[in-house]
């Protein structure tokens, strides 16, 4: 099932090119009082509202895709969680080129030495806003990357069980101005972390270790590449992450970008596509 927000306040399936509006499904989710929950109540409900979803379908009015502005797919992530140079390509490209590491390749170091790094939920947007360079006067580089929705909370778990306690899969990118400050503080400015344009859920991606993916900037490719070249897998990822915290329902796990990465500038169209869940196109200004 592909689940979408839409137009701020709708939920839609996408079926064909058509979304499907099955906002009324949500009816179903339990009034919120404070203390609100640290997790997605959407998310946290996901069992019980597909079928719900799917009956709503029945009769909800449809829009063609073409006409919806989409929204991050998911509204309350508690966390953004990232892995850093996840691909052995793009390792070996932030080492040799010294404007994505100031001057300094004895820092970019592999994956299994510095962990992972969180973005600001604030940074969060779907692919009907922009991405807003904050400062324009410096390099800000586009990353493409498969991002994995958190289904079930997740403490300590090992790899062999990290799938169990994945709800779908959605396209992400982790925008970066490059700078001497910490990764995270330069990741997490505003608009600088794309969801969309749909949450594909795991059945729909029995095997996440699979998927091509591309990033194009005004037509021209940057980024092309398989999650089969990740240097920890999506599993791996999750057993990291939950060794150090615990993933709560609707956590996002970006799960790093390949070589390719490259400065986006007011004006530009960026069209970032995955298999098995589709395709967005977001602007930068």
């Amino acid at each position: 099932m592909k689940i979408c927000r839409f137009d701020k306040i709708r939920i839609g399936l996408i079926e064909g090119d058509e979304v499907v509006d099955v906002t009324q499904a949500l009816d179903l989710l339990p009034q919120m009082r404070y203390p609100l929950p640290r997790h997605d109540p959407m998310i946290a409900h996901l069992d019980q509202l597909v079928p719900a979803f799917s009956e709503a379908a029945k009769t909800g009015a449809r829009k063609p895709v073409s006409t919806v502005a989409f929204d991050s797919p998911v509204a309350n992530p508690g966390k953004l969680v990232a892995a850093p140079v996840n691909y052995v390509k793009h390792l070996e490209e932030a080492r040799e080129q010294k404007e994505l590491h100031q001057n300094n390749a004895a820092q970019v170091r592999v994956i299994h030495e510095t962990g992972l790094f969180l973005k600001a939920t604030s940074s969060l947007i779907g692919p009907s806003e922009p991405v807003a360079l904050r400062f324009p006067d410096r390099r800000t580089d586009h990353e493409i990357e498969l991002a994995v929705v958190i289904g079930r909370r997740a403490d300590r778990v090992p790899a062999e069980r990290a799938l169990e306690h994945i709800a779908g899969y959605t396209i992400g990118l982790d925008m970066t101005v490059r700078g001497a400050e910490e990764r995270s503080m330069r990741k997490s400015i505003d608009s600088y972390s794309v969801l969309g344009p749909w949450l594909v859920t795991a059945d729909e991606i029995p095997d996440p270790s699979q998927l091509d993916f591309e990033l194009r900037v005004d037509g021209v490719n940057r980024q092309k590449a398989n999650t089969r070249d990740l240097v920890l897998s999506v599993p791996e990822l999750i057993e990291m992450a939950s060794r150090f915290y615990t993933l709560e329902v609707g956590d996002v796990i970006f799960t790093g970008t390949p070589e390719g990465v490259g400065q986006v500038r007011p004006g530009s169209r960026i069209h970032a596509w995955v298999d098995r869940i589709g395709a967005m196109e977001i602007g930068v200004v």
